[in-house]
């Protein structure tokens, strides 16, 4: 069987091949560039919680001392504390570091990966697809042909694999501006990430945030007007020293300036996602970033979401509503981000009209705005797939937890087969399912003792029956879970059902129904429509 061909070296299509690799698929990185990235202290990602740990699980490593999780968020309207938060164990913190450390630190993993080979100085200019496989041609000094099983374009906003296949990319552009400064200096609120609006030496309706980085450094982002405005080195540095001194009481504290930028805010969509054997994640796909939402934290999603459906179809055959669902899950969340992002801004920027009057709409924009930064709310918590056509029926035997179903789970302590104790999320992406089992007390027993006690042993048969490969582990409790309830979890860390104890047949359908259905049976139905009349 033929690797999988990933064109586009950045975060994005780096994860889908180490996540590729960890089901056990071969890939071939196409990367038109060097194969180093140029270090800008500027350009940095916000990761949430889910996606933070994928990266560091697939790169092997700790982004402990190269990124930074806040200890808290401050949110400011003119001098008036309006939000406050503090992060901990019970409300962890996103992750916050510059893109080209993320970007280093997957490149090493790969580096280190067998199953994936990276071939640099290889632009796309050609492709073409069969029943059995796509064909790629590229260009420059190792220009060649490349034979692949499937094809994954995460070649950014101007994605040639999207140009290829002659798919829309609709849209608006420059939806928002941001001039951008990284420097080194200290503020009043060490650790804290900050949110301030209308700053009283800013004209109405400015805004800057303040988002620490590692070694005590900060990216600082101004919006700007909605007209044309040239942002000159001297008018940047000129922001700076205003808003550092606003800060700190008038006078301007010392700073080093590491890099500056402008940031332009694009909403684009591409219409389809799929074009049989190719593919589109990240940028390739859609563009958002308004209101705090991470363009690259949902390309990581979109990379997590393919992989294992890609591995089921690479290692069991061609399956069309399992990789259709791609397209159906990751593209109707993206779409919803969008949405919201477009209905919000012209309330939260508009800054006239009667809702600038009405009681407790400054507390709600900061809220709305605040959730975005953060992760969370309409504009920023991870989407759900519950709607997905990998849902299963509706069951008798299901049970309300803390996670709805589609949502990803929540990492708690676990028991694995081997008797270890470790976090849930270091055992996704492993080329199965997961079942999960909640039951109190196992914690202080070796899992010999209990594997053959109480429902233990009719739990591991019904997991050993299921059309899958499926890891049984058991955790002394879960968010919102009963005694006893077990939990269906996807490859990619998202809840596909929980069941009120041990139903077999439940488990196996709600398995089938994640895994797209029966491959055979897809494929009598297709045989069946192509056989008859036309």
């Amino acid at each position: 069987m033929d690797p999988v061909i990933v064109v586009g070296a950045g975060p994005v299509g780096l994860t889908l091949a180490l996540a590729l690799a960890r089901h056990e698929v071969p890939s071939v990185v196409l990367d038109e560039g060097p194969g180093k990235d140029e270090p800008r202290a500027a350009r940095t990602v916000v990761l949430r919680e889910d996606t933070a740990d994928l990266v560091e699980r697939l790169a092997r490593g700790s982004f402990a001392e190269t990124g930074v999780r806040w200890s808290g968020w401050r949110s400011l309207r003119r001098r008036q504390v309006m939000r406050q938060i503090t992060f901990g164990a019970e409300d962890p913190a996103p992750l916050h570091l510059p893109q080209h450390v993320l970007t280093s630190a997957l490149r090493a993993a790969v580096a280190r990966e067998p199953l994936v080979k990276v071939t640099v100085e290889n632009r796309l200019d050609s492709l073409e697809q069969e029943t059995s496989g796509v064909t790629a041609h590229t260009k420059g000094p190792k220009g060649t042909w490349w034979r692949g099983s499937y094809l994954v374009g995460c070649d950014g906003p101007r994605s040639t694999v999207r140009k290829l296949v002659d798919i829309r990319f609709a849209g608006r552009t420059a939806v928002e501006r941001h001039a951008v400064a990284a420097l080194r200096t200290e503020l009043p609120w060490p650790g804290e990430a900050l949110l301030h609006r209308m700053p009283p030496w800013r004209p109405a309706g400015s805004e800057v945030t303040a988002r620490p980085l590692a070694a005590g450094a900060w990216r600082l982002d101004w919006l700007l007007p909605q007209r044309s405005e040239l942002v000159t080195p001297e008018a940047l540095v000129a922001r700076i020293r205003e808003t550092l001194g606003g800060w700190n009481s008038g006078s301007t504290p010392a700073y080093e300036l590491l890099d500056t930028g402008v940031h332009t805010v694009h909403h684009r969509l591409a219409r389809r996602w799929r074009s049989g054997r190719v593919f589109l994640a990240g940028d390739a796909a859609h563009l958002l970033g308004a209101l705090g939402t991470q363009g690259v934290d949902e390309g990581l999603r979109d990379a997590d979401n393919l992989a294992w459906k890609l591995a089921l179809a690479w290692h069991h055959g061609l399956h069309e509503a399992l990789l259709d669902s791609y397209q159906t899950e990751r593209r109707a969340v993206v779409a919803a981000r969008l949405r919201a992002a477009d209905q919000s801004l012209p309330i939260l920027r508009g800054g006239g009209g009667l809702r600038a009057h009405l009681p407790g709409t400054a507390r709600g924009h900061d809220i709305l705005l605040t959730d975005g930064h953060l992760g969370r709310g309409p504009l920023g918590a991870p989407g759900s797939y519950a709607a997905s056509p990998l849902a299963p029926a509706p069951s008798d035997s299901e049970v309300t937890l803390d996670t709805a179903p589609g949502m990803p789970v929540t990492d708690v302590r676990v028991t694995a087969e081997d008797g270890s104790f470790v976090r849930l999320r270091e055992r996704l992406g492993r080329n199965g399912l997961l079942v999960l089992l909640v039951a109190p007390g196992t914690g202080v027993w070796e899992r010999r003792h209990w594997m053959t006690a109480g429902i233990m042993p009719r739990l591991a048969a019904a997991v050993t029956a299921l059309p899958h490969p499926a890891e049984l582990l058991v955790a002394e409790g879960y968010p919102g879970a009963a005694p006893h309830t077990v939990l269906l979890i996807r490859p990619d860390g998202h809840l596909v059902t929980a069941l009120g104890g041990v139903r077999p047949a439940e488990l196996y359908a709600a398995a089938e129904a994640a895994l797209g259905g029966s491959a055979e049976t897809e494929a009598s139905e297709t045989n069946g429509a192509t056989a008859g009349p036309r």
